[in-house]
């Protein structure tokens, strides 16, 4: 799941993350999607273990404060390290990923309470931080799916979920699909990835794209934040399902009280 911003994404004193949050979210370098890695499907591939070792000590196993208490999760938490610490001694990239975001949930939720929606299917998860729509998935029984998410480190994540959670490790790719050859996806799924104007005109053309040449579903998960309901995109939405959030997810992302999954039709 990726960042969503103009909120206050938690009480203090996670200060120094919401800092450097909203700081990335301003710069052009995260709104860009620069390329970076190619695919890779195996834990041995990625950056190697010391990477994996630093996300599982700084980092909680956890399946409480969200939809989804069937997928076990490694976040930041309040008994975390990291909650607490300076935000410039975290030693990678703001780590969007460790945050479950309410568009996430309410899309990880709706497939597993819908795998039909799924079942046989392919998916990619667009955006997909710590992995945990692409679980749904595969715990629903899609039959392919591909999880994206520019940040590696979001890879690591999102395979050490799947260890988590007793299943094979996903497939990831870690570079900017929006520049690659447009593949064939019966479902593509993505949350909180409407918070830049600019992003949201290029995801709303290449989604646009891929159900057209494809036919491809599109499905979108949100909490109702001004950048995507003041976008273009809001004329071209039915709703789904809408989910009330659980408290902790309410107090971490400015009091809002529902998210609601959207299928995007043209």
């Amino acid at each position: 799941m990726a960042l969503c911003g103009g909120w206050t994404l938690f009480p203090l004193p996670f200060c120094s993350f919401v800092c450097i949050f909203l700081k990335t979210l301003r710069s052009s370098s995260y709104t860009s999607f620069p390329r970076r890695y190619s695919i890779y499907r195996t834990s041995r591939n990625i950056l190697g273990p010391e990477v994996q070792t630093f996300l599982e000590e700084n980092t909680e196993v956890t399946n409480s404060g969200n939809l989804t208490p069937e997928i076990q999760l490694r976040l930041l938490t309040p008994r975390c390290r990291f909650w607490w610490e300076r935000a410039d001694l975290w030693p990678y990239g703001d780590p969007y990923w460790a945050i479950y975001w309410p568009g996430g949930q309410a899309l990880s939720r709706y497939l597993l309470d819908n795998p039909d929606i799924v079942r046989g299917r392919s998916l990619l998860d667009l955006g997909s931080g710590c992995g945990a729509t692409a679980i749904a998935a595969k715990m629903s029984g899609a039959l392919r799916i591909l999880a994206n998410d520019i940040d590696p480190i979001a890879g690591v994540a999102t395979l050490l979920n799947c260890k988590l959670n007793k299943l094979d490790p996903l497939p990831i790719l870690t570079e900017n699909i929006l520049d690659s050859e447009l593949d064939k996806w019966e479902l593509i799924v993505l949350g909180d990835m409407f918070y830049d104007e600019d992003l949201s005109d290029r995801l709303l053309q290449w989604l646009r794209k891929s159900i057209w040449t494809h036919g491809t579903k599109v499905l979108i998960g949100d909490p109702g934040r001004p950048q995507f309901c003041g976008h273009n995109i809001w004329n071209h939405l039915q709703k789904v399902v809408t989910y009330s959030l659980p408290e902790l997810t309410k107090e971490g992302n400015n009091s809002l009280t529902t998210s609601t999954v959207w299928n995007l039709q043209l």
